[in-house]
């Protein structure tokens, strides 16, 4: 079997170019958002993904990007990352992008502790320090008196209660579904019921050129971005890579002030730090982890 390429620098350098990507489209979203419904920015977005789908990938895979083992997980996984997309938009309408994306990366310590339940995967006693850690950064974030929207916050902990679940719906899905396969549903499924979610919000929608743009680069922006994951993840592996993911933390952070002005209080910076910290600790903790199962597992396939 042909080992996989291992190219660390390469690898973190897309996973960075991937986040910043995905940073840019949050930016994109919370200004498109404050103008035009999100159903309809989100219905543009799922087009262009299903336009690049259908341009790059089905010339290669043909109809095995129909195939579908298990019709339902598949297309509940779809609608759980369609509403997940809903969900961060409406937050990011009402909430500056940094704390907002902070709230949001609840979702990994939300996955480790259903994963330890539900999936049978156990998690060292020294990690669930730092997923307490998290939490608490989380908390500080959104903590009353903050000054953050209720009903921002209330989307930004619901998104990441979808994020949780659409992952963890990923590990089963992963066992039967091809990538491929993945990508080309969550396109379609996710694309049809925001079109009919957009269809009573179209009448004297008229958005000008420059949000027409925004919009299609929006889809772009995040179809940019996880093409660049993907190719990441083929050079290098996850354990390396998944401490880098939480520089999102530090793009969106960067580009909210830059494009809107927003910069957290001491309190809140100080509990997105402790988000990212507790992320990275754990992350190298799996890495740690990982690498010493590798070691006593026979080697030369």
């Amino acid at each position: 079997m042909k080992r996989p390429a291992n190219r660390p620098v390469q690898s973190i350098a897309l996973v960075l170019a991937a986040t910043l990507s995905f940073a840019l489209g949050d930016v994109a979203t919370k200004y498109l958002a404050q103008h035009h419904p999100v159903p309809v920015i989100l219905m543009v977005r799922y087009g262009v993904n299903a336009v690049l789908i259908g341009v790059f990938l089905y010339p290669s895979f043909g109809r095995d990007i129909w195939i579908m083992n298990n019709r339902v997980l598949v297309i509940a996984w779809s609608l759980c990352l369609a509403l997940a997309s809903v969900t961060l938009a409406l937050a990011l309408r009402l909430m500056p992008v940094g704390e907002t994306i902070a709230i949001v990366y609840l979702c990994p310590f939300l996955v480790m502790l259903l994963s330890a339940r539900f999936l049978a995967e156990p998690v060292p006693p020294g990690v669930w320090v730092w997923a307490i850690a998290g939490f608490a950064g989380v908390l500080l974030v959104l903590r009353p008196g903050g000054g953050l929207d209720p009903i921002g916050a209330f989307y930004a902990v619901i998104n990441a209660g979808l994020a949780t679940a659409y992952h963890l719906l990923t590990r089963l899905a992963s066992r039967t579904e091809t990538t491929v396969a993945l990508q080309f549903h969550a396109a379609w499924v996710g694309g049809v019921v925001l079109i009919l979610w957009s269809l009573p919000l179209l009448a004297g929608l008229e958005p000008d050129r420059t949000d027409l743009i925004l919009m299609i680069g929006l889809g772009l922006a995040y179809s940019v971005g996880h093409y660049l994951f993907t190719a990441a993840y083929r050079l290098a592996p996850a354990s390396l890579l998944a401490p880098i993911n939480y520089s999102h933390l530090v793009w969106a952070g960067g580009l909210g002030f830059l494009f809107f002005g927003d910069f957290p209080d001491g309190i809140s910076l100080f509990g997105m730090t402790l988000v990212g910290v507790s992320g990275v600790a754990i992350a190298l903790a799996a890495r740690s982890r990982s690498s010493n199962d590798r070691a006593d597992q026979p080697t030369g396939r």
